[in-house]
């Protein structure tokens, strides 16, 4: 029981973050384009690159720092971390074919899911 607490404390520090950093963007730039959203994705995906590579290549701390850092703070932060932590693993181990149908289809069907549930919903 005690590894969930450790996630949901992380998860609420990383969706505060997420809120701060994409309204002070917001804020600070404006525009149509969701530049909060899309640092906000690449800051996660970068920190993830550097946490996994850390927790699981070089040094050996307790699991639930990785529970924490990652799961916690960084799925609260944007979970498109994961997406492409793992996109990039299936690259580095020599499965780049899957690497770009699990890169397509996310982005693709990930878009077709918004636009069917926001079409459903938006009907009366």
């Amino acid at each position: 029981m005690d590894r969930y607490f450790v996630v949901l404390a992380g998860a609420g520090l990383g969706g505060v973050a997420r809120y701060a950093a994409g309204s002070w963007i917001m804020a600070k730039y404006g525009g149509r384009f969701p530049l909060g959203t899309l640092i906000i994705n690449v800051s996660g995906s970068f920190l993830i690159g550097v946490l996994m590579t850390l927790l699981t290549a070089r040094f050996n701390p307790h699991p639930y720092w990785r529970l924490f850092l990652v799961v916690g703070i960084l799925g609260g932060y944007t979970t498109f971390s994961s997406f492409e932590y793992e996109t990039y693993q299936a690259a580095v181990e020599g499965a780049r074919w899957m690497a770009m149908l699990y890169l397509t289809s996310s982005v693709v069907l990930g878009y077709l899911g918004v636009w069917l549930g926001a079409s459903l919903a938006a009907r009366q």
